[in-house]
């Protein structure tokens, strides 16, 4: 675990993973404690970055990831519906843009980078490293964590501000040896430090 990160306005990224109403408490595809996340995060966001980033689902009603047509989850985060806006105490104003996955019928948009010129818009505006947080553990931030490494970022995952689905128990211990492996490190939002905005 790293201790005392100052946060570069210039080349520093926090990236907030679907902190959406259905992936919260009472929520349609609800994660274990996925409200916890939402101080952490924003106690994060209220330091200045180069870059902050919201990302949510966006789902069509007829999206391919939905059991009723051969998905694994039931119906969430439908276009404009209240269950895709971001968690109501969740300080989005400050994010400075939306990132929408999973918005074609076929497109299962677990990663922030799938089908996306995020990387090269990260790289022109001077991002090394990026700070992940968010939902879920074992999904979509595993997916963002996984590509951002793939695309020479160093990442940090921020864990008290991660929460998991656990369909299997080990599925929260396998994500993160995962992202160790591929070079992830990990810190804790009260390990950063900055100017605030």
């Amino acid at each position: 675990m790293e201790r005392s990160l100052n946060i570069d306005p210039l080349r520093d990224a926090l990236v907030v993973v679907d902190v959406q109403n259905d992936f919260c408490d009472g929520g349609a595809l609800a994660v274990p404690r996925g409200d916890d996340v939402v101080a952490p995060i924003n106690r994060a966001l209220a330091l200045r970055w180069a870059a902050t980033i919201g990302t949510r689902d966006w789902h069509p009603a007829n999206h391919g990831s939905f059991r009723a047509l051969g998905g694994p989850w039931p119906p969430h985060c439908v276009q404009g519906s209240k269950g895709a806006a971001f968690h109501p105490l969740l300080d989005a104003a400050r994010f400075r843009f939306v990132v929408d996955k999973g918005t074609a019928p076929a497109d299962l948009g677990y990663s922030m980078l799938e089908g996306t010129d995020l990387a090269e818009r990260l790289r022109s505006a001077g991002v090394r490293r990026v700070f992940v947080s968010g939902l879920a553990t074992d999904y979509c931030v595993k997916a963002t964590v996984l590509d951002l490494a793939r695309e020479g970022f160093e990442v940090f995952v921020l864990t008290d501000a991660v929460r998991a689905v656990n369909v299997r128990p080990e599925d929260e211990r396998d994500a993160l040896a995962e992202m160790e492996r591929r070079g992830a490190r990990w810190a804790k939002t009260t390990d950063l430090s900055g100017e605030g905005e």
